[in-house]
């Protein structure tokens, strides 16, 4: 049932992000704010259904209220991301920020987190000893923060393009991303790494493992990743981004496509498809 729910809801965000290029004025703004509320619920849902209410917990505790603080900060204060200015094209807002910001947050942060956590090797705690361990947790901090990070390559120069925000000082910025200070960038990565270094521990051991179920969450980030490239080539005439985009965000997609394909070719769909079943985290399959 977990995998029926989350691939019904991916089919209809896709379909939603299809349908951006082809609309203007308030209806794509419509459409993105549609967007974000299905992507927050996809991988909330998926985290319930599949892990249970602490796991979902975690993720709405430390990405979409954290979310909410670090930008409300940022609104008032210009730290971590710069100064800047949010439209009212995005609907209602609560101390100056649009309330589906946060769970823009929240839609990536998920598959972000469990890419990472199948490319470094699907629990956290298997044989090397604690030197082991604790590099692979780094590793995946590091594989989680950049994956959720590099996104903003890509939303960023969209939803400025689209008016939605506004930098009050955009200088220095990324050759062929004017508009857009490099701060933003850095608060990014500073706000994503405390957002991936708290949610194991408020997840618990549930979230350090990937199996079948995951598979949706996996097709949403490389989807994230391949349908953004061509979007902004193609259909959104942003190829500065198109290419900063696949450069940042192919340091975690790259090598989970790779390792999805070697698996496929070898018949097996990895290690984490033949765990055994844990109480209350595969009573929903």
């Amino acid at each position: 049932m977990t995998r029926r729910i989350s691939w019904t809801l991916l089919a209809v965000l896709v379909l939603a992000q299809i349908c951006y290029p082809l609309t203007t004025g308030a209806t794509r703004a419509g459409l993105t704010v549609a967007t974000v509320v299905l992507g927050w619920l996809l991988s909330v849902g998926h985290a319930l259904l599949s892990r249970g209410p602490r796991v979902a917990a975690a993720l709405v505790a430390v990405a979409t209220g954290g979310g909410f603080a670090i930008e409300a900060i940022g609104v008032a204060t210009g730290v971590p991301f710069g100064s800047y200015d949010y439209s009212g094209e995005l609907g209602p807002k609560l101390a100056g920020v649009p309330l589906i910001i946060p769970l823009a947050w929240t839609w990536m942060a998920w598959p972000a987190w469990l890419a990472a956590v199948r490319l470094t090797g699907g629990r956290a705690a298997t044989a090397g000893g604690r030197g082991s361990t604790v590099g692979r947790w780094v590793g995946r901090i590091a594989l989680a923060t950049v994956g959720l990070a590099a996104w903003d390559l890509f939303l960023d120069p969209q939803m400025v393009a689209e008016g939605y925000w506004v930098w009050r000082d955009a200088t220095p910025a990324l050759p062929g991303l004017a508009g857009i200070p490099v701060s933003n960038y850095l608060g990014w990565l500073l706000f994503a790494v405390l957002m991936m270094s708290a949610l194991r521990p408020l997840a618990g051991p549930s979230a350090e493992h990937t199996d079948r179920r995951d598979h949706p969450m996996v097709a949403l980030y490389l989807w994230t990743y391949f349908s953004s490239i061509l979007a902004h080539a193609v259909f959104l005439d942003l190829p500065a981004s198109a290419l900063w985009g696949a450069a940042g965000m192919s340091v975690t997609a790259v090598p989970l496509a790779v390792t999805l394909l070697r698996a496929r070719r070898g018949g097996d769909s990895g290690r984490e498809a033949h765990q055994p079943h844990r109480p209350g985290v595969d009573a929903t399959r």
